[in-house]
C-alpha cells in the first residue's frame, strides 16, 4: 500500500473525519494502518484566496502537495471540496497522483442512476462551475439553492460547522429547505458537496438518497493506494 498525502485543515473537522475513516476502513479490510501524512492549512487563509483569487489559491495548495510528496507520500488528496475549485490547475503540475472527491462522486450518482441531485457546499462550491462541470460531463444536472439560500448555507458552514458547531436551529434550516426544493425541484438525490456538513445531517432523516462526498471520496481513495502499490 502506497503511502497517502492529505491536504488539511479545510476545515479541521473534515480533516480529523477523513483520518479516522480512512484508518478505520483500511484495518478493518487488511487489519494494519495506513501511511499516511497531513499537512494542514489554514482553513480562514484559504477561504479568502477563494474569494475571486483561484490563481494564488492554487499556488497556495500547490506547496502543500508539494510538501507531502518530499515527506514521501504517494498519493494525494484534499480534504476539502472548495479547493477542488484549482483541481485541475494543482493536478497538471502536481508531482504525484491527485484524487478528486468531485469527480468521484459525479460517477458514482451516475451510477446510481441519478439525474437532479440538489447540490450542498461552501458558495464557491455553489456558485462556481467545478462541481456542476463534472456532473453535466457524466449526463447529470446539479441543483443549487437560491441566491439567498446560498449565503445562507455558507454563513452556517464557515461560522458554526467549521468549528465543530451544530444547532437544531440550523438543522432545522437545512431540513426544511431541503424538502421544499425535493417538492418544488423534482429533487431525487442530496449531494453532501461540503466535508462539514455531514455532521448536521447525520441525525436528520431526508426523503430522497445522501450522498457524502466524503464517503465517496475515501473509498475511492482506499482504492488509488492500493491501485499504486507495489
Amino acid at each position: 500500500m502506497k503511502k497517502l498525502g492529505l491536504i488539511g485543515g479545510i476545515g479541521p473537522e473534515s480533516t480529523l473525519l477523513y483520518y479516522k475513516k480512512i484508518t478505520e476502513k483500511v484495518y478493518k479490510r487488511e487489519k494494519l494502518f495506513p501511511p499516511l501524512l497531513i499537512e494542514s492549512l489554514d482553513v480562514y487563509r484559504v477561504l479568502l484566496r477563494a474569494k475571486g483569487l483561484c490563481r494564488p489559491y492554487g499556488v497556495f495548495g500547490y506547496t502543500g502537495i508539494t510538501n507531502l510528496a518530499a515527506g514521501g507520500a504517494q498519493v494525494v488528496a484534499m480534504t476539502g471540496n472548495t479547493p477542488h475549485i484549482v483541481f485541475d490547475e494543482l493536478s497538471a503540475t502536481s508531482p504525484v497522483p491527485l484524487v478528486s472527491s468531485v469527480a468521484v462522486t459525479a460517477d458514482y450518482v451516475a451510477m446510481q442512476g441519478l439525474k437532479r441531485p440538489l447540490l450542498l457546499g461552501t458558495l464557491f462550491t455553489m456558485r462556481e462551475d467545478f462541481f456542476k462541470k463534472a456532473f453535466r460531463d457524466a449526463g447529470i444536472e446539479a441543483i443549487v439553492p437560491k441566491e439567498g439560500d446560498q449565503l445562507k448555507v455558507h454563513e452556517i458552514i464557515e461560522k458554526e460547522l467549521e468549528a465543530g458547531i451544530v444547532t437544531e436551529k440550523a438543522q432545522k434550516y437545512f431540513s426544511d429547505l431541503v424538502e421544499e426544493m425535493i417538492g418544488s425541484h423534482h429533487i431525487d438525490t442530496l449531494i453532501l458537496g461540503c466535508t462539514e456538513l455531514p455532521i448536521l445531517f447525520e441525525m436528520m432523516n431526508i426523503s430522497v438518497p445522501v450522498v457524502d462526498v466524503t464517503d465517496v471520496h475515501v473509498e475511492a481513495l482506499i482504492k488509488a493506494v492500493k491501485e499504486y502499490g507495489v
